[in-house]
């Protein structure tokens, strides 16, 4: 094909790119090249089409694909980043253990299907949006309230009207760089429920308010910002759902909530007062384990993250991969990218349907 670049062609990889197969368990490269000729696609072609799918998913960090660097990928001399592998499930609607990326996770689906594209609309949306339903969602732990059912239906009578279910306030937690964030605008996307992201809500004030009281802005890990600073933090994020709350809207909150949902009083206030006001509460928690969440941190390259890449091991220190809420939940089980891969193709299919 001639395309043995010796650098890597693009300037947004991610440093996971430049490692070999031996440091990807189940990695297999010559998948990618069986999937682009199976949709008659050359290199060029299938850049073209990544780039576009790419931009149109508002991935962050749109890949420059231009041939050098997918032959690499292809060739397994180079490992594809994040925001390519989101890119390429979308492209050949497929799965990373199904495109070779990594080996599957216990009870995933994994038959690998040579399907080439078409353009026909008889329902593969509804089928894309009911299969990321059903597997992201695999690991329901005492889901009282059938969340999946309702973010289904709600999605369903987005265009009949009408809901016969109470209004939902649904927390969608997790620890940085689980996906959490990314899982709760798929449900939002689903539903049409308001979305409030603690990030953006509160950063202005949260900055601000450190700097004030003589810290850094950036910092998330010392007293200083855990005692005087995130206790007003999340306090704007619950004033904000009680405001829809009050109104009856159904609302998705996402933010780590990791003392929040392991507090059985904090959760049992949250309960309580919603119930007065006819209104359910339903705990998310995503899963994802520890090489995921930092490839997920250093990818996004945010300033308050530089603690956290910098002291790896420290910060890991003080995280516990099998801390659940306190009360009936659902997890979302997100090793490995799972459930944003598919929240990705959902997505995808919808707008293919309704663009």
């Amino acid at each position: 094909m001639g395309f043995r670049a010796s650098a890597i062609g693009s300037g947004i990889m991610a440093t996971t790119e430049a490692s070999g197969v031996g440091k990807h368990l189940g990695w297999r490269p010559e998948r990618l090249r069986e999937q682009r000729e199976a949709h008659g696609l050359t290199l060029e072609q299938a850049g073209e089409q990544l780039r576009a799918l790419a931009e149109q998913a508002k991935l962050k960090g749109i890949p420059a694909a231009n041939p050098q660097t997918l032959w690499q990928h292809e060739q397994g001399e180079v490992y594809p980043g994040p925001h390519y592998r989101r890119a390429y499930c979308l492209l050949y609607r497929a799965t990373d253990p199904e495109l070779g990326f990594r080996n599957a996770l216990p009870g995933e689906d994994t038959q690998f299907k040579l399907t080439p594209m078409d353009d026909q609309r008889n329902g593969s949306h509804v089928l894309a949006v009911e299969r990321a339903l059903l597997q992201i969602g695999g690991t329901a732990e005492a889901d009282p309230l059938r969340l999946q059912q309702r973010i289904l239906d709600a999605w369903k009578r987005r265009h009949t009207g009408g809901d016969p279910h109470r209004p939902s306030v649904v927390l969608v937690g997790g620890f940085a760089g689980s996906g959490k964030t990314e899982f709760a605008r798929f449900l939002t996307q689903l539903t049409g429920w308001p979305l409030l992201d603690k990030d953006p809500l509160t950063r202005p004030l949260v900055e601000q308010l450190l700097v004030a009281l003589g810290g850094d802005a950036n910092d998330r890990h010392t007293d200083l910002y855990r005692e005087r600073v995130r206790p007003v933090e999340y306090d704007c994020l619950m004033q904000a759902a009680y405001a829809n709350i009050n109104c009856g809207i159904s609302t998705v909150l996402t933010a780590p909530f990791i003392g929040e949902m392991t507090s059985e009083a904090w959760m049992n206030r949250l309960i309580n007062k919603c119930n007065a006001l006819g209104v359910d509460v339903s705990p998310v928690w995503v899963q994802c384990d520890a090489e995921s969440m930092r490839e997920y941190i250093g990818f996004r390259s945010a300033a308050r993250d530089a603690w956290k890449l910098q002291r790896w091991d420290e910060y890991m220190a003080t995280v516990n991969l099998e801390l659940r809420p306190v009360v009936p939940h659902l997890v979302v089980d997100n090793r490995l990218g799972t459930a944003i891969s598919l929240a990705d193709q959902a997505r995808h299919a919808l707008r293919a349907v309704h663009g």
